[in-house]
C-alpha cells in the first residue's frame, strides 16, 4: 500500500467510524460528573500511566498554559486528574495524570457512543480487534509525536 493510498484509507474510514457511533454530548461548564466540550477534548490527551507537562498540553491544544493550568486545577478538585512528576530530573514539570473517574466521565462524553461502539466491536474477531486498536494507537500516537505532546 502507498502512502497516499493509506491517507485516502484513514480519510474514508474515519469518517465511517465517527457517523456511525458519534452521539452529540452539550454541556456548559464542567460539573462533576458532566464534562465541558473544552475539558473534554483536554482530559482525551492524557493518560493513566504516563504524565503530560502542561506546558506540553497547552502548546499542543493551542491554549495558554495559565488557561490549561485553570482547567486542570478545575479537573483535579474533580477528581478527574491527579498531579505527577514528569521525567526529565525537572522537578519544576508538572505533569497530569488521568485518573480512574477522569477515563469514566471521558468514556461519557465522549463523542463515540459505547453502546454503538460496542455494537460495532463485537463483529470483529479477536485478530481483527487486536489490529484495530494496535493501528489506531499507532496512528494516536504518531499525532501526539507530530504535534510535540510526546517526544
Amino acid at each position: 500500500m502507498t502512502l497516499d493510498e493509506a491517507i485516502e484509507r484513514v480519510q474514508f474510514c474515519y469518517p465511517q467510524v465517527y457517523y456511525a457511533c458519534h452521539t452529540r454530548h452539550q454541556h456548559g461548564r464542567t460539573r462533576d460528573g458532566r464534562l465541558s466540550p473544552r475539558d473534554s477534548q483536554l482530559l482525551v490527551h492524557l493518560d493513566r500511566r504516563r504524565p503530560l507537562a502542561v506546558t506540553r498540553l497547552a502548546y499542543h491544544m493551542g491554549l495558554a498554559a495559565s488557561t490549561v493550568s485553570e482547567a486542570i486545577s478545575r479537573l483535579e478538585r474533580f477528581g478527574y486528574v491527579t498531579k505527577a512528576a514528569v521525567s526529565g530530573g525537572d522537578r519544576r514539570l508538572v505533569g497530569i495524570l488521568l485518573t480512574k473517574k477522569g477515563v469514566d466521565a471521558e468514556r461519557s462524553t465522549s463523542v463515540l457512543e459505547t453502546g454503538r461502539l460496542r455494537t460495532v466491536v463485537r463483529r470483529l474477531s479477536r485478530r481483527n480487534l487486536a489490529e484495530v486498536i494496535g493501528g489506531l494507537t499507532h496512528l494516536a500516537d504518531a499525532c501526539k509525536k507530530t504535534s510535540g505532546v510526546i517526544s
